[in-house]
């Protein structure tokens, strides 16, 4: 049984992003687990003190999860099964530990958080995901519904080293799971990034999607993230998939003063899958 997890710190936008994955579970027939981790703040004084009760936290997580879960099964009228994980730790150490255990066909963040400083907080969580989690993470961002489906899928590939890169598989399997046309997306400015085995390259990935039957788009654009998000709009994208080593997104997400910033400022869900 496949299943996707929904990572919430229980704002709004973990909330929507809760939605989608709900929609795309009943698309696919999966079931949903709901997972929180919760930590104990602790006061920095000369002697620390913990500010309330591990027990207090607990329950009033639990009881915002079954809340969650309640809401689910009217939503979804019992069509798919629901489950709520809620653990003490680290929010990303507690998330791997599930992953592993469960092996999810995805994991959904919304990405934003709830505090004033929600951008940095639970961006940070989401990012920290992206990197360390070796199972796809849905980035959605606020307002975008699952609507009728994923019905068309960029794929952002520069053409290098794409045999040792390209998680052919996972591409494949989840274009034909929503029955997906797939658009491979390479974004140049006047050929700075052509090399003389480019075509080589591109042909390799042919090969290696052929199966998911690929169209091939050469955006002419100076910024990568920008000419990505602009072709997506365009073209009614349904979903974003990204490597972000190969991307080096990690890093230009980092930057405080980035305002092209692929997962917090595309209007697209994007997907994030290793190598």
């Amino acid at each position: 049984m496949k299943a996707i997890i929904v990572s919430t710190d229980f704002s709004p936008a973990a909330t929507h992003a809760m939605h989608y994955a709900l929609d795309m579970a009943m698309k696919i027939q999966a079931s949903v687990i709901f997972y929180h981790a919760y930590q104990v703040p602790v006061s920095y004084s000369d002697v620390p003190l913990m500010l309330v009760s591990v027990e207090e936290l607990k329950q009033s997580a639990g009881e915002k999860l079954d809340e969650l879960k309640n809401n689910a099964e009217r939503i979804t009228s019992g069509k798919i099964k629901i489950y709520t994980e809620l653990r003490m730790g680290d929010v990303i150490d507690e998330l791997q530990n599930l992953c592993e255990h469960i092996k999810p066909f995805a994991v959904v963040m919304g990405t934003k958080g709830a505090s004033g400083l929600e951008r940095v907080l639970f961006g940070s969580n989401t990012l920290t995901a992206i990197r360390h989690l070796t199972w796809p993470v849905i980035c959605v961002p606020p307002g975008k519904l699952f609507g009728e489906g994923i019905k068309k899928i960029g794929f952002a590939c520069d053409f290098k080293n794409v045999v040792e890169t390209t998680p052919a598989d996972v591409i494949i399997n989840f274009t034909k799971e929503f029955g997906a046309e797939l658009h491979v997306l390479n974004v140049d400015y006047r050929d700075r990034s052509f090399r003389p085995d480019t075509p080589e390259q591109s042909a390799l990935l042919h090969t290696l999607l052929q199966e998911a039957n690929p169209q091939y788009h050469f955006i002419e654009h100076e910024d990568i993230e920008d000419g990505i998000n602009d072709f997506a709009e365009k073209n009614n994208l349904d979903l974003i998939i990204a490597i972000p080593k190969k991307h080096k997104l990690l890093e230009s997400l980092f930057k405080p003063s980035s305002t092209r910033q692929l997962v917090f400022e595309s209007r697209v869900p994007v997907m994030c899958i290793h190598e």
